[in-house]
């Protein structure tokens, strides 16, 4: 299937991270996310598709709350909201702009895909 629903640069304010000023102090991320949905019989309606406003707030609400230590997690936690809301698969990637690297990067992300089974 190639018809995708996609978002970029989703940035939300989390707390995730190894260590402790990290979950104290929180920090930007940045998501991307494909989403593989059927959409050639939509008959211009909405109720045939996923709406990406909603997913927009959906993915922020789910980056925003409950800490872990890995963005991995907080990828994998992206991928089931997706999944549930009825795409029949997803590409997802979380950017850690601010990860407590020592040596100079432009880019830290994890990226998981993930299909309905």
């Amino acid at each position: 299937m190639t018809d995708e629903i996609r978002l970029r640069g989703l940035r939300a304010y989390g707390h995730h991270g190894v260590f402790e000023h990290e979950r104290q102090k929180g920090q930007e991320f940045v998501v991307d996310v494909d989403v593989r949905v059927p959409l050639g019989n939509l008959a211009d309606d909405i109720d045939g598709t996923i709406h990406y406003g909603m997913l927009a707030q959906a993915i922020v609400d789910a980056v925003e709350r409950d800490p872990v230590d890995l963005i991995e997690t907080v990828a994998e936690r992206i991928a089931a909201l997706v999944l549930v809301a009825g795409a029949d698969s997803v590409r997802v990637e979380v950017h850690k702009p601010s990860a407590p690297i020592t040596v100079p990067f432009d880019d830290v992300s994890v990226v998981i895909e993930r299909f309905r089974s």
